[in-house]
């Protein structure tokens, strides 16, 4: 580095430290040729550097980081299929708006169309996926390049970047300007929207707030508080908006939902999208306030009563303020704790089957039990993972991850890395499907070698089940569904450094969590559940 205002290097170098001038802390990678230049300058400066055994775990172990953090984070896959094994993380973190960095290997430009080794454009099939997708020329633009990828991402609505670095751009010397200072825009919400929304939410009877991931990733759950408790209007939450109020707060509900969305005349859906999580935004006869933090993730296909868009944080504070007048919830949110009360009655039930074999509710039942408040539970899987938001209630911000929307399976033990790597000294617990096991769990090889703990439990029930039993009821039969019955995964991490045990009856699942919580390596418990017990809910294929 030559002077504050200039940088020399070969590629890796110059990269480096644009990254590390945007808040990029650590990579995330499986090793490849075309990338060496980053590991040098990664190597040298003492740039933590973790691998995995699937580029789509380095994706997702960069999203988790994004996700948790709410900064950029980067994933450095080599040429080829190292890319293509990434699209589907990149994907994911389209879907979720988390700012990943992919910097991809390419090969050489001077002899590019004569057969170079992994030789292929990854630009067409990465830009549909990313908010900003380049390849980079020369040395000299490569902390150009980086900051302009990383100002996309990390502009709302956030999402993921690409950047193709040829073979002889990145082992090359260069010098180049260093990137200015990170200016990432401030979206302000238009006033008459934000009023309009204000009124409709303060003038209704029985008004509700759901809230999703972009409350947390906007840092907007002290705002969220804020106009809810001003307001006095209860709040459902999905995605990384669970805890964004405690489960213990007079206005947080996750039971009633149903009663809720049935009953209210105003729905106020915040920081996620109209969806088939949330009916496409079809709920009857209620007004839908739809509040975004960016025009583009307004939903084109339904029409709000109001649709406020820019930084979360300045439209609910401006929620907050509303000086207009306000009817009384009272009524509405007693009628609501009451079901929601019942609610839980039920769950409690479940929760404590004795049963043979164990049903999935008895295993989030041991698992309360354990879970300190600050966990972070990672859902990765279909049917048991479904229990798992039944059943869970985080109670701090910042403590879900899931695949989100995209429903992509193999996010865990990326998902788990990244994670761990946040929170040196909380509990990270991994909710996995023996289906979803089947992409992913080679990493805990990675976990275990870099001495990276966590603990899986996994839902053992042989079966694809939101798949066999919806194709049973449709055909009467069901292909392609069935998968080896009592399987040990536990023995595949055992095998891979880490270690576990199965078990096949509910009274053993306390001792056994306890087990895996003071292990310090990677712990799968593998529990026998009940293929009988699919989640009940309707189709999402539509």
């Amino acid at each position: 580095m030559t002077s504050p205002e200039r940088l020399e290097g070969h590629g890796g170098e110059l990269a480096l430290a644009a990254l590390r001038a945007y808040g990029v802390a650590e990579m995330f990678t499986l090793s490849g040729g075309h990338v060496f230049p980053l590991y040098d300058a990664a190597h040298k400066s003492g740039f933590p550097i973790f691998d995995v055994r699937h580029e789509q775990s380095a994706v997702f172990a960069a999203e988790a980081v994004a996700k948790l953090q709410r900064r950029p984070a980067l994933a450095v896959l080599t040429a080829g299929p190292g890319v293509t094994n990434g699209i589907s993380g990149l994907t994911s973190a389209y879907f979720n708006g988390s700012p990943v960095l992919v910097i991809g290997g390419r090969a050489p430009a001077f002899r590019w169309g004569a057969g170079s080794l992994q030789e292929i454009d990854h630009l067409p099939l990465v830009a549909p996926v990313t908010k900003y997708a380049a390849t980079v020329g020369s040395g000299e633009e490569i902390p150009g390049a980086v900051a302009a990828a990383l100002t996309a991402a990390l502009t709302a609505h956030r999402g993921p970047a690409f950047l193709d670095l040829p073979l002889e751009v990145i082992f090359s010397a260069a010098d180049a300007d260093a990137p200015a200072t990170p200016d990432v825009p401030v979206m302000e919400p238009d006033p008459d929207e934000v009023a309009r929304a204000a009124q409709l939410i303060a003038s209704a009877e029985r008004p509700v707030i759901i809230a999703g991931s972009d409350v947390y990733a906007g840092d907007a759950v002290a705002a969220l508080r804020e106009a809810a408790e001003t307001l006095h209007v209860p709040v459902f939450t999905n995605g990384m908006g669970r805890g964004a109020l405690p489960p213990e707060h007079q206005l947080a509900f996750a039971k009633s939902r149903r009663t809720a969305l049935k009953g209210a005349d105003v729905i106020v859906v915040i920081g996620t999208p109209l969806d088939f999580r949330l009916s496409f935004g079809d709920f009857g006869g209620a007004q839908v306030v739809h509040i975004v933090d960016a025009p583009t993730q307004r939903a084109a296909h339904v029409t709000p009563a109001a649709a406020p868009a820019g930084d979360l944080r300045l439209i609910l504070s401006a929620l907050a303020d509303y000086e207009g007048v306000r009817e009384d919830h009272a009524e509405w949110i007693a009628g609501l704790r009451v079901a929601e009360d019942a609610a839980k009655a039920r769950d409690a039930e479940e929760m404590a089957a004795e049963t043979d074999p164990i049903r999935p509710a008895r295993v989030y039942g041991e698992l309360r039990k354990v879970l300190a408040r600050d966990a972070v539970t990672i859902g990765d899987g279909g049917d048991f993972v479904s229990y798992a938001g039944k059943y869970l209630e985080p109670a701090e911000p910042g403590t879900w991850l899931d695949p989100g929307p995209y429903g992509c399976l193999g996010t865990g033990m990326g998902y788990a890395m990244g994670a761990r790597i946040t929170y040196p000294g909380r509990q990270v617990c991994v909710l996995m499907g023996d289906g979803a096991a089947g992409f992913s769990l080679m990493d805990a090889e990675s976990l275990a070698r870099q001495g990276l703990p966590v603990v899986v439990v996994v839902g053992n029930n042989g079966i694809w089940g939101l798949e066999k039993h919806p194709m049973r009821a449709m055909y009467g039969y069901d292909v392609a569904a069935d998968l080896q019955p009592e399987l040990r995964y536990d023995d595949v991490v055992k095998a891979l450094g880490g270690a576990g045990e199965t078990v096949a009856k509910a009274s053993d699942l306390g001792p056994a969590l306890a087990r895996a919580f003071d292990a310090g390596v990677p712990y799968l418990v593998n529990v026998l559940t009940d293929p009988a017990d699919a989640y009940p809910r309707s189709s999402n294929l539509a």
